[in-house]
């Protein structure tokens, strides 16, 4: 093997670059901790292995039998690299004994002064490949300029990868969760600057002040940054997601049962009506068809658009929506990454990472129809639930003090009280392709079973590359997933009586107190809701039911007090006194309301839970 005097070889090592593969360089660098290695790298990324590997297979450097250096080539995909950076002269350690070495016998020869530099990595751990975590490898070399070259070079390529934020806005509640927000950023941010991401700073001082500011903002200005990104819980991303939305989302409201024409008039009743209610509005549209925070990839029958500031369009292509946990529940971080973890929120946002979201519209409506009166709109992005949970956060509003674990105070008094609430509930009928037959299904099976023992479904959960989420509309297939303004040949189902919650899930909503969510196979861009009606019942089956939900593989649908419906839209009347929702755990007073989905209307900076 060719050296130089340091030891160190060429940057372009012919004994290890492939001659297929004219793109491959090879040098030698110094491991911190390690020892001599040899670099190669290509497009794909970078791998290195110690120089003594490649000479004797067997040996590995050992301790007191422990072995302290591993021959095995260390691979690293260039996404999974978030930063080079160069970092000057300085102490490199050949081995991981080096430091202790040199403090007990001062065996200076095992530490030397090098040109250093340092790679970022992200690791997935292999026992829970949902949590990320970063690695930084230090490299050192005796030539300034070799060094110098192998950053330029990492770094060429790290700038290739588009996708990767460049400008952020960060909003951070200092009062999330257990008021932790600004020590949780205060730990990722460091990550944000290894990666050079420039990041705006705001610390919210009040309720609304997140919403209002990005109410009033002006499309130009938003356009200047390749994302939002909310610190806090899943009410405070509410707060975000609203005050985007808000004034920018143009579409019709959701349909209702009276919108309908008689089927003998029309035969694709609701598709009439929303195509004569957009035009009616004077609703601007995408010329592409495409929703609205999205490309081209799904069509629609019509689609939502921005009206804000037209002269300077947004979002821009790059735009999304990021998380970094920081709340008491946090159940879309975890339904987006599959963590709680701050750290990997971070680390989704810094590699660029893109998943679409749907988003509900929850519409108030009031009682009277009035030109004058416009009805109130919020969007949520997980769940939207009445009586129970509705009961659930207001009792908790009145216990902040006690940090998150209000949640458990209230919900046990609001359990106890068990109060059921007479309303009406309509909603479109979806049709799905139904699965083989068990012997559960027999009537005679089913008549002998107890009323309120569950029955196992067939699960399909939502995962990374997830081919539901990935599917296009295809109207002839009945199994295949529809955009919800289109809602072509659907007809409404009307479900009345006393109920102790109806809740509708945007997604799985898997949090820490239910590990597999309300709906275990609930989607993150599916186009549907899942709404779940809860049927006044003895008390005891209400507490096995939420039993089920505590549990890992429990099932809480499959009771007959249990009503649950695949649906793009519903509508909702309280037959009593108004009532409270609980709207991404923010309040939502509401006699009469009427909810539909927006498939994958926004990007949110996550690639869904590996597990």
């Amino acid at each position: 093997m060719d050296t130089n005097q340091d030891g160190f070889n060429s940057p372009l090592n012919p004994d290890f670059a492939n001659a297929d593969q004219p793109s491959v360089s090879c040098c030698n660098f110094l491991l911190d901790r390690t020892g001599e290695v040899v670099i190669t790298h290509t497009s794909d990324g970078l791998s290195w292995r110690l120089v003594d590997s490649f000479n004797d297979e067997g040996d590995n450097f050992s301790c007191l039998g422990f072995k302290l250096v591993s021959n095995t080539e260390m691979e690293v995909n260039i996404g999974d690299v978030y930063a080079v950076n160069f970092i000057g002269w300085g102490l490199v350690h050949e081995s991981a004994l080096a430091s202790l070495e040199v403090s007990l016998l001062d065996h200076s020869s095992e530490v030397k002064h090098m040109y250093r530099f340092t790679i970022y990595v992200v690791h997935k751990s292999k026992t829970q490949s949902s949590v990320w975590t970063p690695l930084v490898y230090t490299f050192g070399h005796k030539d300034l300029e070799i060094c110098m070259s192998w950053v330029n070079q990492i770094n060429s390529h790290l700038h290739m990868e588009v996708k990767r934020p460049k400008n952020l806005l960060v909003l951070v509640h200092p009062r999330s969760g257990k008021g932790h927000g600004c020590k949780i950023w205060e730990t990722v941010a460091p990550l944000f600057s290894q990666a050079k991401v420039k990041t705006k700073v705001i610390v919210t001082e009040r309720a609304g002040h997140a919403r209002d500011m990005l109410s009033s903002i002006t499309n130009r200005e938003l356009n200047l940054y390749d994302g939002v990104v909310a610190v806090g819980g899943d009410g405070f991303f509410n707060e975000i997601l609203n005050g985007v939305l808000l004034p920018r989302h143009k579409a019709p409201y959701p349909p209702t049962p009276s919108d309908i024409t008689p089927p003998a008039e029309s035969e694709c009743n609701v598709t009439n009506h929303i195509v004569n209610r957009t035009r009616s509005e004077h609703c601007d549209h995408n010329e592409d068809g495409s929703p609205l925070l999205r490309g081209s990839e799904n069509i629609g029958l019509e689609s939502p658009n921005f009206g804000k500031d037209s002269e300077s369009p947004f979002p821009n292509e790059m735009f999304r929506f990021g998380l970094i946990p920081a709340g008491s529940t946090d159940a879309i971080a975890i339904c987006t990454t599959g963590a709680r973890d701050a750290v990997t929120s971070a680390l989704h946002i810094i590699l660029g990472k893109k998943v679409n979201l749907d988003i509900a519209q929850v519409v108030r409506r009031k009682e009277t129809n009035s030109a004058n009166e416009e009805p109130c709109v919020r969007y949520a992005a997980s769940f939207a639930g009445y009586g129970f949970y509705g009961d659930v956060i207001t009792e908790s509003e009145k216990y902040r003090w006690m940090g998150p674990k209000r949640y458990d105070y209230a919900g046990t008094k609001v359990f106890l009280q068990h109060k059921s609430y007479e309303a009406e509930v309509s909603y479109l009928e979806v049709e799905t392709k139904e699965a083989s037959p068990s012997p559960e299904a027999d009537p005679e099976v089913h008549s002998r079973r107890f009323w309120c023992l569950p029955k196992k479904p067939d699960r399909m959960t939502c995962r990374v590359n997830c081919a539901i989420c990935n599917s296009k509309y295809n109207p002839t297939n009945t199994g295949s997933l529809s955009l919800p303004q289109d809602f072509k040949g659907m007809k409404w189902s009307s479900s009345k009586g006393r109920y102790l919650s109806v809740g509708a899930a945007v997604i799985s909503c898997r949090n820490e107190k239910a590990p597999d969510g309300l709906v275990a196979d609930a989607h993150l861009s599916d186009g549907f809701l899942h709404l779940i009606l809860i049927k006044e019942c003895p008390h005891p089956y209400y507490l096995w039911h939420l039993i089920q939900l505590a549990r890992k593989g429990g099932e809480p649908l499959g009771y007959k007090f249990v009503e649950h419906h695949k649906t793009p839209a519903f509508t909702f009347k309280s037959l009593g006194k108004e009532g409270v929702w609980n709207v991404d755990g923010e309040l939502f007073l509401a006699q009469q309301l009427s909810v539909q989905v927006f498939r994958g209307l926004v990007s949110l900076f996550a690639t869904g839970p590996q597990e």
